[in-house]
């Protein structure tokens, strides 16, 4: 797992573009505009990254939780941004989770999806500091779970992740 904090922008360079998937690009599905992402994939995935490695450095176990399931929204985000346009303007729709969004454009993703719009409120609790909403396991298996989560999102858009490899010369 990842422990160093560096934001730089610098890191976005560690995702390659994304490459093309079977030659064809795939079908954007529309989704109400003011539910799209305002950042490109790619910063999505960098933002996710940077989202797990600190929570590892969390201690508290609610506030470890709450953050590794945030860099798992931001995660299904790229997937949004990635494969989402705009619906034709009209009556806007009532508010939608990123998880049913996700649904709609990757249903691949479903299992996913419900597994983390299930722990949604208890992330929701944690942030408002609620004391022992999550236990320590339930912090370090959502971390794993996130984790994992955002490596299949990598996979699915195309790209592929370099770890920063620390203590080497140069």
């Amino acid at each position: 797992m990842p422990t160093n904090r560096s934001t730089s922008s610098s890191n976005v360079s560690r995702f390659p573009a994304p490459a093309p998937a079977g030659g064809a690009s795939r079908q954007q599905l529309p989704v109400p505009a003011h539910a799209l992402p305002h950042r490109t994939p790619r910063e999505l995935l960098t933002m996710a990254r940077h989202g797990l490695e600190e929570a590892a450095e969390i201690r508290a176990d609610g506030m470890r939780y709450a953050t590794a399931h945030l860099a798992a929204l931001r995660a299904a985000a790229a997937v949004l941004a990635a494969r989402a346009v705009p619906a034709a303007p009209g009556r806007r729709s009532r508010v939608t989770s990123v998880w049913s969004l996700l649904v709609l454009v990757a249903p691949e993703l479903s299992e996913w999806a419900s597994f983390f719009a299930a722990g949604a409120s208890k992330r929701s609790a944690a942030e408002a500091g609620i004391p022992r909403v999550v236990t320590a396991r339930e912090a370090d298996d959502l971390m794993r779970s996130a984790e994992q989560f955002i490596a299949v999102v990598e996979v699915a858009l195309g790209y592929s992740y370099q770890p920063r490899l620390e203590g080497l010369a140069s």
